[in-house]
């Protein structure tokens, strides 16, 4: 698989991969991350995947940039990487419409289906985690179903709850903290992305894969830690 590596700044080296969003590509970024965590973690700051690049992070007081490209370029050119697990499986219940999810109705009537049935789609996928970011602990999550494959709003909010769960321009994602957004909110979960007093403070990464249960508000109103 090709690559290059270009300077993001003074303190950050990207390697980019073939410019598309599928699954081999996303093995082979996180794969990477991986092995460069493990080899170069001594010079690197911090690895971050993105849908088809690897970011590395160093101090440019202490790194010589041009020494640690080198080391990278080696690392991506050496032949397929030893195959890795799967991703782990998530489970995120879903309290779907109403106050939970106030664009649930748009989505299906631009899609031209029920409720019902835009709830059907959305939980009858198994989605891969494919970046991790906008704030911490968002995840992005692909395929999502043609039919609900909607743009983005033409307005955005100006604070979409925690917990939500949203839609747009073919991805799916859950909003960790209160913020600005574009995205079409169809429910909300209890299941909390980011959390700083876990040990763990991410639920999801790069890799992982996920699938959507509906559950009422009833159900979610007992198992909800948002404020």
């Amino acid at each position: 698989m090709g690559f290059r590596i270009v300077a993001a700044g003074d303190a950050a080296l990207v390697l980019q991969l073939p410019a598309r969003i599928d699954p081999e590509v996303g093995d082979r970024a996180v794969a990477l991350a991986e092995t460069i965590r493990r080899d170069c973690g001594d010079i690197v700051r911090d690895v971050v995947v993105g849908y088809c690049t690897v970011t590395a992070y160093f101090d440019p007081l202490q790194v010589d940039p041009a020494r640690l490209e080198e080391q990278l370029t080696r690392l991506a050119d050496a032949g397929p990487l030893p195959p890795r697990a799967a991703g782990k499986l998530i489970d995120v219940p879903v309290c779907y419409g109403g106050e939970e999810g106030p664009d649930l109705g748009d989505v299906a009537a631009a899609a031209a289906l029920s409720e019902s049935e835009v709830i059907g789609i959305h939980t009858g996928v198994t989605y891969r985690v494919y970046v991790v970011g906008f704030v911490p602990g968002f995840p992005y999550m692909a395929p999502v179903d043609r039919r609900l494959a909607l743009p983005r709003r033409s307005t955005p909010r100006t604070r979409v709850p925690a917990g939500s769960v949203a839609i747009a321009a073919g991805q799916t994602g859950i909003y960790p903290s209160a913020t600005p957004g574009g995205w079409h909110l169809i429910g909300r979960t209890p299941l909390k992305p980011y959390d700083d007093a876990r040990p763990e403070p991410f639920a999801f990464r790069a890799g992982d894969r996920v699938k959507f249960h509906a559950i009422d508000r009833i159900t979610f109103e007992r198992e909800s830690r948002w404020p």
